[in-house]
């Protein structure tokens, strides 16, 4: 996500090379998804360099590979999962949670395999599962069936709001790619743990992403003064404005919880210029 092509020469240094991206997004943000390790495991010392570029306190969220989640389903892919524990290891605790993003087609009569899986999973990681089948969020015994296996495992449900995205027909190309390809969930505020994760998907106008987002501030500010440390990532369909955006939701929620500690200052970018 880091190496955005609409971000360089914005929100990082154009031309900036490979491995000093993720330190120039980290002068943004303190937190990203790692989308990437879902199609392919990086190797350790990719991982150790993504270690060297941040701050231990940094937030990074390894999606777990496609191939154990989606053609395994969790079952019978211990030596690619091993591969994947033992490339992020150089991640420390920058490797805030482990994301475990199941299919659409995961139904609630598949919740003793994630049962199951969880329970043979290291205790030295955090998780954080993201589930899409509409019955999870429809059916209310489904929904107390897997918060009851996510709560005995300490693993967090992570709500993926594309509500507001979903309100009225897309108007530009990303958009409508997005349309096409996002879940339609519905909304889920409720925290299992002390660290709850949300993703949310706005529009490629800012104006309506921000509108959008207004529960959001109130309920990240409820959970930090329980407490909790919540992570909360802002999308748009193109993720041009993402790190504005991401800051701005950052400054909302400082407004309520002053005690809230502010982002880092990124690195003035030089303005592109033709010599």
């Amino acid at each position: 996500m880091w190496t955005l092509k609409a971000w360089q020469g914005r929100f990082v240094a154009h031309p900036l090379p490979a491995g000093e991206r993720l330190r120039a997004y980290a002068g943004w943000c303190n937190a990203v998804e790692g989308n990437t390790t879902f199609y392919a495991t990086p190797s350790r010392e990719t991982a150790a360099s993504w270690a060297q570029q941040t701050d231990p306190a940094f937030r990074l969220l390894p999606k777990l590979p496609r191939a154990v989640t989606h053609e395994h389903r969790l079952a019978g892919a211990e030596e690619e999962l091993r591969a994947f524990l033992h490339a992020i290891e150089p991640l420390g605790p920058r490797a805030h949670a482990l994301w475990i993003q199941l299919p659409g087609s995961f139904a609630p009569a598949d919740v003793p395999a994630l049962s199951a899986f969880l329970r043979r999973l290291p205790a030295s990681y955090r998780y954080a599962v993201e589930v899409r089948h509409p019955a999870f969020f429809a059916d209310a015994r489904a929904t107390r069936e897997l918060e009851a296996v996510l709560t005995a495992a300490a693993a967090e449900w992570v709500p993926f709001d594309t509500t507001s995205f979903f309100q009225t027909p897309p108007t530009s190309d990303a958009e409508r790619d997005a349309w096409t390809k996002k879940p339609r969930t519905p909304l889920r505020e409720e925290a299992l743990t002390g660290h709850p994760i949300v993703r949310y998907l706005g529009r490629d106008d800012p104006a309506r992403t921000v509108e959008g987002w207004r529960r959001w501030v109130g309920v990240t500010a409820a959970w930090l003064l329980e407490g909790r440390s919540p992570t909360v990532f802002i999308h748009t369909p193109d993720n041009a404005d993402a790190p504005e955006l991401a800051r701005r939701f950052h400054d909302e929620v400082r407004a309520r919880v002053p005690g809230l500690p502010p982002l880092p200052d990124p690195e003035p970018i030089e303005p592109l210029t033709l010599f």
